[in-house]
């Protein structure tokens, strides 16, 4: 089903969220949830890729990079360590690089913008803190619903015949 938030918006309005509409489609998949994995970093991807490193089966990596557009905090390598791990998708408050090959995996990526850059790798960030991006809350383990019309955010489980 290609078009699930609106769905689940007129299931379960009020206990969703939706986020801004600020996001680009850039994963090969156009659908995708789990329970969201937070990071804050700004303009280094370390804790992007420790967490991308681990079993991601059912989970969303949710990344908060401050909006930068001027490093990619995703990239093919990292996006295809998801793959490789079982992540449903990953979001990125700020950008990601490599969008044509990003684009054949089976995962799903959203994201502010693409840029070519690279992050500088220091080490630096924070993982499993609740964010504020685009309008919305995010706490680790929330769950998080994404297509191609926006993304949603629910402190619960929602239920829907094509989850």
């Amino acid at each position: 089903m290609l078009d699930l938030l609106p769905d689940l918006c007129d299931e379960h309005g009020d206990k969703v969220t939706v986020l801004e509409p600020l996001f680009e489609n850039f994963g090969g998949e156009a659908v995708f949830w789990g329970q969201a994995v937070t990071a804050r970093c700004l303009e280094d991807n370390s804790k992007v890729r420790e967490l991308l490193a681990t079993p991601g089966t059912g989970k969303v990596l949710v990344v908060d990079g401050g909006g930068l557009l001027r490093r990619a905090l995703l990239g093919d390598q990292l996006a295809a360590m998801a793959v490789e791990n079982g992540w449903e998708g990953i979001i990125v408050y700020g950008a990601i690089r490599d969008v044509g090959t990003i684009g054949e995996l089976g995962l799903g990526v959203k994201a502010l913008a693409s840029c070519p850059l690279k992050t500088e790798k220091r080490g630096l960030g924070d993982v499993d803190v609740t964010l504020n991006l685009a309008g919305a809350r995010i706490a680790p383990g929330d769950y998080i619903y994404a297509d191609l019309n926006g993304i949603i955010v629910s402190r619960e489980p929602l239920s829907h015949s094509d989850l």
